[in-house]
């Protein structure tokens, strides 16, 4: 494949007279990518159009390459994308080891390697000793696994997941993200990690899709995206930070105020916040020199995923009302 796992352009999709989606255009790179957005705001519409689904208003869509909008496409996607939904869709009267084996087999892997993956799958998700169970009486937790190893079954390089912590407890979605992260990283699979759930998408993503009313209001790393304005920098001084803060000021570099670290006030370790003027610290360590200081750490001060949410969204409100 190439980096593109993912494009679109123009697509568009109503709902009588809602609009989910609004002409968006975007292009997804291979990894593990998170699709955030308030409710309402088309990413699940976006999901089922890529899978072939739903049918768009308006514009064009490839996945892994392919068209989900023709039948040859969306019959070729079967192996190359896995799809957990958010609801339930499992088959009743069903073990794990069927269900599983049997949706590999409609995703294009033979007999005999449908049951052998099916079982593998199972051990990956923890579901291994409950794999002959009917799934009817599956825990959330367990039903939520169970999506995950049916999406993973004909090992495929992209996978779409729509809210796979709804309804975990915290042990279970710790377990999830786990398997997740595993997945985007260790794994070098394609992610379109659809969540309400901000530190979810911040915890296994390196990058991130905003949706708004249908359409991208913010896209990007998120190590971009939650850099702090003005290149500021947390740094770690051993003993007394007043020199280096007088250093700083004689620079006309602003240094915020110190606090101690696991320290009486005035003893041990103290840490300062500076907003320097580009992304290059050797002006702190100059500073530092001279006053007579030595500097522990020097680290960039981001803002949390949440943080670049809100105000995305609040942006966007304002120039549509402007």
């Amino acid at each position: 494949m190439s980096s593109a796992a993912i494009t679109i352009q123009g697509l568009s999709k109503s709902y009588g007279k809602v609009r989910a989606l609004d002409e968006l255009a975007l292009t997804i790179e291979s990894g593990p990518v998170g699709l955030l957005g308030p409710n309402g705001s088309g990413k699940t519409t976006l999901l089922k159009l890529l899978l072939g689904l739903l049918s768009p208003d308006a514009g064009t869509a490839r996945i892994a390459g392919m068209d989900p909008f023709t039948p040859a496409g969306r019959l070729a996607l079967r192996r190359f994308v896995g799809y957990m939904p958010e609801g339930d869709c499992l088959i009743p009267g069903m073990s794990a080891v069927e269900l599983v084996s049997t949706l590999a087999r409609l995703s294009g892997v033979s007999k005999d390697d449908a049951m052998t993956r099916a079982h593998e799958v199972l051990d990956y998700v923890g579901l291994d000793e409950s794999r002959y169970r009917e799934c009817d009486g599956y825990s959330t937790g367990m039903k939520q696994r169970l999506k995950l190893a049916q999406a993973l079954v004909h090992d495929p390089p992209i996978l779409l997941l729509d809210e796979p912590t709804n309804g975990l407890d915290p042990k279970g979605r710790r377990h999830m993200l786990d398997l997740v992260h595993d997945l985007g990283h260790a794994q070098s699979k394609t992610l379109l990690l659809c969540s309400h759930l901000l530190p979810d998408v911040e915890r296994c993503c390196r990058d991130v899709v905003v949706l708004q009313r249908g359409r991208v209001v913010a896209e990007g790393s998120i190590a971009a995206l939650t850099m702090a304005e003005g290149h500021r920098v947390r740094a770690v001084v051993l003993g007394d930070p007043a020199p280096l803060c007088a250093s700083l000021a004689a620079l006309a570099i602003p240094c915020e105020p110190s606090r101690s670290i696991g320290q009486p006030a005035g003893e041990g370790p103290h840490e300062i916040v500076a907003v320097l003027q580009s992304a290059d610290c050797d002006v702190l360590f100059t500073a530092a020199a001279r006053a007579g200081v030595s500097l522990l750490s020097v680290e960039p001060v981001r803002s949390s995923l949440e943080d670049v949410f809100v105000a995305t969204l609040a942006t966007a409100r304002n120039e549509e009302s402007a």
